[in-house]
């Protein structure tokens, strides 16, 4: 069996969380092949340049030769030239690891779609980009033998909004690997540094993006009473909503309880998470909602979104709000920081059963049943 992986949306440093899902699946996936399984990577210029990654170390790669920033040049190269590369390659199947796909080629085809968020929130995705992925992502699921999906939220939008058979779609969470990749900054010189004074710290990690309904968490901040009020670090690059944000802080009153973040080195991240007594998730729509795991297996007690896919991750490990009700947002945030004895008593409950939440998720498992899925495709 020759396994072909695209890759063509992957520029190294920028593409997120399915950059690190990539990372990380490859290998397992390596490792949980059967005997004979031969695997080709098929990349773009800039990952090809970067030498950076598990395509070219732990299986051969091709290059598509066009540049992945460009959207344009990315779609032509993954409808037109890839399927002649892959093809010449000699490659049974085909997995497309970031939703969209060629549309044809001798081979059978995979997707994984990682969520609809461009039907649900369009505003995510303005312009060309949203365009693009109104045609691309549903001619993906079409012409593809199997779809993965991160959850079950997002197979019900595929079904729901797709008209997508539930049968060809299946269900492969994704996994947690090492979580802490540098050593933390001493936490004297972290407060220092970000400006955090001596104060309890409660952290939301996510795109400042609307979807991601910080304003609703910064407007949760500001009902907590002043001497209970933690303080809120955001980190992330900026974006323009970010703007609304630093608005509705200054209006509500809390624009001193708001720490707006760039993206942090790898010392200060992990000095973060070390000093942070609460982790928050006030998402909207989330097709996984991987830094829910990132926190719990880091042993930060959470509060998240009772939407879409993130009940699913948290399982009884986190408490769950309403992510439109303020109130119930700043009262999850207080229970997490309460100094009384049942307060620590829940906090350290949701720790231990955070910590073993995230053990469920592996990347051993998510390798295993996207095997599953190809030998469903290849006997379709």
């Amino acid at each position: 069996m020759h396994i072909g992986l695209n890759l063509i949306f992957l520029v190294p440093g920028e593409t997120g969380g399915m950059e690190v899902a990539a990372r990380e699946l490859i290998p397992a996936l390596i490792e949980a092949a059967p005997r004979g399984t031969r695997f080709t990577a098929f990349v773009n210029r800039e990952a090809a340049a970067a030498k950076d990654g598990p395509w070219g170390e732990l299986l051969p790669a091709v290059t598509v030769p066009v540049n992945a920033r460009n959207r344009v040049q990315w779609v032509a190269g993954e409808q037109l030239l890839l399927p002649r590369l892959a093809a010449s390659a000699g490659v049974d199947l085909l997995h497309s690891l970031a939703s969209t796909a060629p549309a044809h080629g001798r081979f059978r085809r995979v997707v994984t779609v990682h969520d609809l968020i461009y039907a649900r929130f369009p505003e995510a995705h303005a312009g060309i980009r949203d365009l693009g992925m109104r045609v691309l992502v549903p001619l993906a699921v079409r012409r593809s033998d199997r779809v993965i999906v991160d959850s079950r939220s997002t197979q019900r939008d595929l079904v729901e909004l797709l008209g997508t058979s539930a049968e060809r779609i299946d269900v492969v969470p994704l996994g947690i690997g090492t979580v802490a990749r540098s050593e933390p900054l001493p936490e004297s010189e972290l407060r220092e540094r970000l400006r955090l004074g001596e104060r309890q710290v409660a952290l939301s990690l996510s795109a400042k993006r609307p979807h991601k309904n910080l304003l609703a968490l910064i407007g949760a901040l500001a009902l907590i009473p002043a001497e209970r009020r933690p303080l809120l670090v955001l980190p992330g690059y900026p974006t323009e909503h970010e703007a609304a944000l630093r608005a509705r802080a200054r209006t509500a009153g809390v624009e001193q309880d708001v720490r707006f973040l760039d993206w942090l080195s790898g010392e200060e991240f992990e000095g973060l998470w070390r000093v942070a007594q609460a982790f928050v998730y006030p998402s909207l729509y989330e097709g996984f909602g991987l830094p829910v795991l990132e926190a719990m297996a880091r042993g930060v007690p959470v509060a998240c979104s009772n939407a879409s896919s993130l009940p699913e991750v948290a399982g009884e490990a986190a408490l769950l709000f309403d992510p439109q009700d303020e109130r119930a947002i700043a009262a999850a945030l207080e229970r997490l920081l309460s100094d009384r004895d049942e307060g620590r008593a829940e906090v350290e409950r949701l720790r231990a059963r955070g910590l073993e939440r995230a053990r469920e998720f592996t990347w051993e498992r998510t390798a295993r049943l996207t095997l599953e899925s190809y030998r469903r495709a290849l006997e379709s």
